[in-house]
């Protein structure tokens, strides 16, 4: 009882409290704690106030978005748990008659012929039938609701329900008139004497039904939506989130033109016509595209051009595969952008160095210039080009014509947004699903745009919407069949699990268990207590010594350089180095093209794989090569640049041979300035590699018997290249192989006892022989 009592004193205070704010603001800023206790509170124990919460849910959603049918389904809700709270019975029936404009959908009948055969028109009559006699029955439950809106509303909404009841009332009484018609006429057709009077009569009913159902859907058209009252562009552009140099520039832009054209209206003379090609810049999602069709609206509004359209093309609908083909696409696309704006994205893949001679993304360029110019289309559209802003200069640098269309004041470029912006960007597309997000949900909103957040191929806006959906998904699939209010209209810290797996285990741990590796066990851990040190000394405001953490592993194959990798990629992110801590495993022929061009390119898209991670580049020393045309000095100078572009967001691992990796680290100072970090991996020692045989025995529940170690070490002692921990790991599988056989030598399975668990030295012995390593 007393427990009861506390919750309801919390409740009361609460309530007061967003009383006051929802009186104050309208709405009520964390509507998830709202919602939160309102699913915590019982109907049975808190009827009143779980009456009361529901009511101000209802208000504060409808002070963001007006009265929905979410709002309204709250507001039944607290009617019916407290029929006395009249502020909540008021604010239902004033609004509840937008709940009625779907009532009259299901009020549709088939088309009604005379010349239909005697089958068709009783299949019709049936039909009609069908349809009046479910309207009927549900119209008078409907038009009860109204008469009792009628009643409690005041003002404008009482004139709303008087006329909708009118109309409703109206509605039922031609709907019975038109069953009744429609009953006459399917006896008429059974009967001798059939009389086209009921088929007119249905007619007429029917016109009249049609007519009073557009009366009933104009009651409920807002005039806000009406296409005249277009809303202005300067104003859509500053409800966008952040980009306030862009809507400065914007501003300009939009000032510049309307200065222009009042010069011209007053009839001042302009040599040159008005130029309203653009160039917009920035990285995915930074809204390139929704800035373009603003400029169309602007342009529109203005009257510098006579539409708003924005046609949207990009290469693959340009250039295309045959000679003629291109001219004839590029000027399709001018043509129905007459008017309006053509916006090309992506532009700088029209024509890209290193491009074969048959491709005609140079007859794309020199077509949209020549149209551009010239008298037939020339003025009559423009033209906005889109796409990364390093790829865009040199694509204008490259086609001095097109660059003359664009000078540097019709610039704009879209910086990417912050982290503060892209929380906003994603709790209003919540928002605009009917979701709320609680303050676990923000973190997980956060955590996940923080590790998203990886390289300038990240999608800005457009990446957190993404998030925003997957969370929605996530939710939807794990509710039950009966979701509960959180289900339906709250996000939580759960529906943000990150998408990259989750590092299964601690990689301190790991590191540990394995075997040997002492000198590099140390190592590595020497590195991570100097990590730490210089985290402690930044969050005290204390001077950093710089970390450097790429890193050289040398060896011999076999040596553990890929497992230390993996494990070397988790540490980073468990200190928080790293944001995604995967391994990324490359060789030369990860990087190195065949052809002029194409070397960085292919070097950069692996290097994007790995970014919030470790790339390990296995016999790295590979890369370098004497002969002629090689392009693997290409890859050297494009990683050395991308380390240095990406700088703590990635992490590279050169493996290999000693003297050949000193060979390669000497061919490029660049490169060599670059890795300060090296780890030795020595050969396993005989012990070392039995233990990693046993290990990998006892994990499929083998036991190596005391003969076979006996001889494993024998065997093994002095033996080349003996200390390569792959070579035992395909020894003890060979000898699992070997000893299957040799048990079931006869083909048949018989009760082998402890025999199925023991790997003797026989099993070894030929294992060594399959393998190419007889024993002494």
């Amino acid at each position: 009882m007393e427990e009861h009592q506390r919750k309801g004193n919390i409740g009361v205070q609460k309530i007061k409290k967003w009383e006051e704010e929802l009186k104050k603001n309208g709405f009520i800023a964390d509507e998830a704690e709202l919602l939160i206790l309102i699913s915590k509170l019982s109907a049975e124990k808190h009827p009143g106030e779980l009456s009361s919460l529901l009511s101000l849910a209802a208000a504060s959603r409808a002070g963001r978005k007006g009265i929905d049918p979410v709002a309204l389904d709250w507001l039944e809700k607290a009617v019916a748990l407290n029929p006395t709270d009249t502020r909540s019975r008021i604010a239902l029936s004033t609004h509840k008659w937008k709940g009625k404009v779907e009532i009259l959908s299901s009020l549709v009948f088939p088309v009604l012929r005379e010349t239909d055969n005697p089958a068709a028109k009783k299949k019709t009559a049936e039909q009609f039938l069908s349809v009046c006699q479910q309207f009927l029955a549900e119209g008078e439950g409907h038009l009860e609701d109204l008469r009792q809106g009628m009643k409690i509303s005041a003002g404008s909404s009482s004139d709303i329900y008087t006329r909708l009841t009118s109309l409703l009332e109206e509605i039922l009484q031609e709907t019975a008139a038109l069953l009744k018609a429609s009953l006459e006429y399917d006896e008429s057709i059974a009967g001798v004497f059939h009389t086209s009077l009921h088929y007119e009569e249905m007619k007429e009913k029917l016109k009249n039904i049609d007519l009073l159902k557009n009366s009933w859907e104009a009651e409920f058209t807002d005039a806000s939506e009406s296409p005249s009252n277009q809303t202005d562009p300067l104003d859509e552009l500053n409800n966008m989130v952040g980009l306030l140099s862009v809507k400065n520039r914007v501003r300009d832009h939009y000032r510049y033109l309307s200065y222009q054209k009042k010069r011209k209206d007053l009839g001042y003379r302009t040599k040159e016509t008005l130029n309203l090609n653009m160039i917009i810049t920035g990285n995915p999602g930074t809204g390139k595209t929704t800035i373009a069709r603003l400029l169309a609206k602007i342009y529109n509004r203005l009257g510098i051009l006579p539409r708003a359209d924005v046609i949207e093309t990009d290469r693959s609908q340009l250039v295309g595969s045959f000679v003629g083909q291109t001219e004839e696409n590029v000027r399709k696309a001018v043509e129905s952008a007459l008017g309006g704006v053509l916006f090309i994205d992506e532009a700088y893949s029209l024509k890209r160095a290193g491009q074969s001679g048959n491709d005609y993304g140079q007859t794309a360029i020199d077509t949209l210039v020549s149209l551009m110019t010239g008298n037939d289309y020339g003025g009559n559209f423009a033209v906005i080009l889109a796409g990364y802003t390093e790829e865009m200069r040199q694509f204008l640098a490259a086609n001095p014509g097109l660059r003359s269309r664009f000078p540097t004041s019709s610039h704009i470029h879209l910086p990417d947004y912050s982290d503060e912006e892209l929380m906003q960007i994603g709790e209003q597309a919540a928002w605009d699903n009917d979701y709320v997000l609680t303050e676990g949900a923000r973190e997980g909103l956060r955590q996940r745009i923080v590790l998203e957040r990886v390289d300038e191929t990240f999608g800005n806006a457009r990446t957190v919407r993404s998030i925003i959906d997957d969370a929605v998904f996530k939710k939807g699939a794990e509710s039950g069949n009966e979701p509960d209010l959180l289900s339906l209209s709250l996000l939580e810290q759960e529906d943000f699990s990150a998408p990259f797996p989750v590092q299964g285990g601690d990689p301190h741990a790991e590191l540990e268990q394995l075997i040997g590796l002492k000198e590099i066990k140390e190592e590595v851990k020497s590195l991570f207590s100097f990590i730490r040190m210089q985290q402690y000394r930044r969050d005290r405001g204390l001077p950093e010594v710089p970390i450097q953490l790429h890193s050289v592993f040398t060896g011999n194959p076999g040596t553990g350089k890929t497992t230390v990798a993996k494990i070397y990629a988790e540490l980073l992110k468990d200190c928080g180095i790293l944001k995604r801590g995967h391994l990324i495993i490359g060789s030369r022929a990860d990087f190195v093209a065949g052809y002029v061009g194409q070397t960085a390119g292919k070097t950069r898209k692996k290097i994007r794989e790995a970014l919030g991670g470790v790339l390990f580049i296995d016999e790295a020393y590979s890369l370098l090569s004497e002969s002629e045309g090689d392009f693997g000095r290409e890859v050297i100078e494009t990683l050395v640049e991308e380390m240095t572009r990406h700088n703590e967001n990635l992490v590279v691992v050169l493996a290999g041979y000693p003297a050949e990796m000193n060979i390669l680290l000497e061919s490029n100072p660049g490169l060599k300035s670059r890795f300060k970090k090296f780890f030795n991996f020595d050969d396993y020692s005989v012990g070392e590699l039995l233990d990693i045989m046993e290990t990998r025995a006892e994990q499929y529940q083998y036991t190596v018997s005391q003969r076979a170690k006996e001889f494993l070490v024998h065997s093994l002692s002095g033996a080349e290249n003996h200390g390569n921990g792959r070579l035992a790991i395909n020894i003890i599988d060979e000898a699992i192989q070997t000893q299957a056989f040799r048990l079931m030598e006869n083909g048949e399975i018989g009760d082998f006892g402890k025999e199925a668990v023991i790997l003797e030295d026989v099993d070894f012995k030929t294992a060594l022989e399959k393998l190419g390593r007889g024993g002494k």
